[in-house]
């Protein structure tokens, strides 16, 4: 898999499916990386190109110093866009990155085509909170969270019947630079858009784990909501939605972006 040097930071990407087919850009929830999408690939590299990337600070991208901000993250996107000559894309992101779609719809909505926001909101958690995790990352490590967080990414019944599937995500969130994880746990603290979502203009689709603890469906109605024409799904799934109901999550977005006139 390649890397692209941006704007202080080496992403690494991957790009699967056919080069002539509209391109489909997936972003990672915090803690992840670029496999996160394993179980979506079979069914979008059949209709689309598949730009994958670890956002900054994650997986085997570059891991730059300092806090992180979604001018860098969404700026992110939009260079390896230019670096792959797309001009335009649809986009997929999943919390961290639902976010990051927003931004890009806000900044840059020449560049989308149709955005979904997945297990996400328009403002999560308070700075309290996220203070308090950047203390304990950067004290303690990835492990001293990592149990904690994965309880809530899935539900009791799917951690039970699916340990296998749960160790994996166990071990990405264990292995996710510190370092890099506390600079987006910054940018997440320090992004509020619940007053500027009203002013996405390209089409979208919300999709939340009805059983999610972290931006559950009070926070996608609320998008839902503000967002002229949004569309609003739920799926039986807590926060890591699009592994829990892979099948339920994949069908959702593909229906989405690929209906006539959405």
């Amino acid at each position: 898999m390649p890397f692209f040097s941006g704007a202080n930071a080496d992403l690494h990407f991957a790009v699967t499916g056919p080069l002539s087919a509209p391109a489909l850009v997936l972003s990672n929830s915090l803690g992840t990386n670029l496999t996160m999408w394993e179980k979506q690939l079979p069914a979008f590299e059949q209709q689309f190109r598949v730009i994958r990337y670890d956002t900054r600070g994650h997986g085997k991208s570059s891991v730059p110093p300092g806090s992180y901000t979604f001018d860098q993250l969404g700026g992110d996107v939009l260079a390896l866009l230019d670096e792959l000559q797309i001009t335009q894309a649809h986009f997929c992101g999943l919390s961290m990155g639902g976010m990051t779609g927003m931004w890009l719809a806000l900044h840059a909505a020449n560049r989308l085509h149709k955005l979904v926001v997945s297990s996400a909101a328009a403002r999560f958690g308070s700075a309290e909170t996220w203070n308090a995790r950047i203390d304990k990352v950067r004290r303690e490590g990835m492990t001293s969270i990592a149990p904690a967080v994965v309880e809530r990414w899935y539900t009791p019944e799917f951690r039970r019947d699916q340990p296998a599937q749960t160790q994996v995500t166990l071990q990405m969130l264990e292995t996710t630079p510190p370092e890099g994880y506390a600079a987006c746990c910054a940018a997440l603290r320090d992004s509020d858009l619940r007053d500027s979502v009203a002013e996405i203009r390209t089409p979208t689709l919300i999709l939340t784990g009805a059983k999610d603890p972290v931006a559950p469906p009070a926070d996608g109605q609320f998008l839902a909501a503000k967002i002229a024409g949004a569309q609003y799904r739920e799926v039986d799934a807590a926060h890591l939605s699009n592994i829990e109901a892979a099948e339920a999550y994949t069908s959702a977005v593909l229906n989405f972006l690929t209906a006539e006139g959405a």
